[in-house]
């Protein structure tokens, strides 16, 4: 008897791991978008070149990020994307998005 409740409960227990360890994941690559956004955004606002704060973006972001950087009046936005880990990221995109006031607008005015 106690064998045949073990052997029904066993894959959901499996299961269940699994999803935890899925969103585990998931919640670091979240983490991840956050903070390449931020520090892209830094590097844009401190009068970097563009690339140069794109690529400081891409080093922190997850593998497989698209990184877009633009400038919007004195602001500079950057969007971070990328896809879950696990299996295909199961559909699920992630991202983040930060902005920064551009340093050569500060104390000018207009």
């Amino acid at each position: 008897m106690v064998t045949a409740e073990a052997a029904t409960a066993l894959p959901a227990l499996v299961a269940f791991a699994a999803a935890l360890v899925w969103a585990l994941g998931a919640a670091a690559a979240q983490i991840q978008c956050v903070d390449a956004a931020r520090a892209g955004a830094r590097a844009a606002a401190r009068s970097e070149p563009v690339a140069r704060a794109e690529a400081v973006a891409r080093e922190a972001a997850p593998d497989g990020a698209e990184v877009s950087l633009t400038r919007s009046g004195e602001l500079w936005r950057v969007i971070v994307r990328a896809p879950a880990p696990g299996p295909g990221g199961l559909g699920l995109t992630l991202g983040a998005e930060a902005a920064a006031l551009a340093e050569d607008t500060v104390g000018v005015e207009p």
